[in-house]
């Protein structure tokens, strides 16, 4: 028996996070144009995409694959969005098949968003992006309950499936 989660727990955690914010989203649409501020977003629509475009961007950078352009991320409907989130976690799974040394291995971080390299472990990269969403998600219920709109969203990882 392993002491720490696995990305695989993480993995199931994100992808349910996911799942419920899509559904949410779909079945409340007016949430959409709610004024957010969260990330430089500015309604919920771009929170949205800014959380599942960045999780198809790590998703490829640790599968060393080239990222999606920004320009080629939709704008919505929601469920075009959540298809970056099915495709990142499509590519996540694949690399939690790869040997477990990988993780360990240095990884240089080169993005535009960074003043420069940084050097870290794909494990680091990979913990970072799987708990990415799940910030903005607690955000986004935050935001929605104070706004009127009560989501219901049980995200602790207590709640997940991930683990018994």
């Amino acid at each position: 028996m392993s002491v720490g989660l696995s990305f695989a727990e993480l993995l199931t955690w994100n992808d349910e996070a996911s799942a419920f914010w899509k559904k949410h989203l779909e079945t409340h649409s007016e949430l959409l144009a709610l004024p957010c501020g969260i990330g430089g977003a500015k309604d919920v629509q771009a929170l949205v995409k800014h959380v599942w475009a960045a999780d198809l961007r790590w998703a490829q950078r640790l599968a060393g694959v080239p990222e999606i352009a920004k320009e080629a991320v939709p704008e919505g409907p929601v469920h075009a969005l959540y298809g970056l989130h099915e495709q990142a976690s499509a590519i996540y799974h694949e690399l939690l098949t790869r040997p477990a040394e990988i993780w360990e291995e240095s990884y240089t971080l080169n993005t535009s968003a960074l003043p420069g390299p940084i050097t870290m472990s794909r494990r680091k990269v990979m913990g970072h992006a799987l708990l990415h969403g799940q910030r903005h998600w607690a955000q986004l219920a935050t935001l929605v309950r104070n706004a009127g709109f009560p989501s219901d969203f049980r995200g602790d990882f207590l709640f997940s499936k991930a683990l018994r």
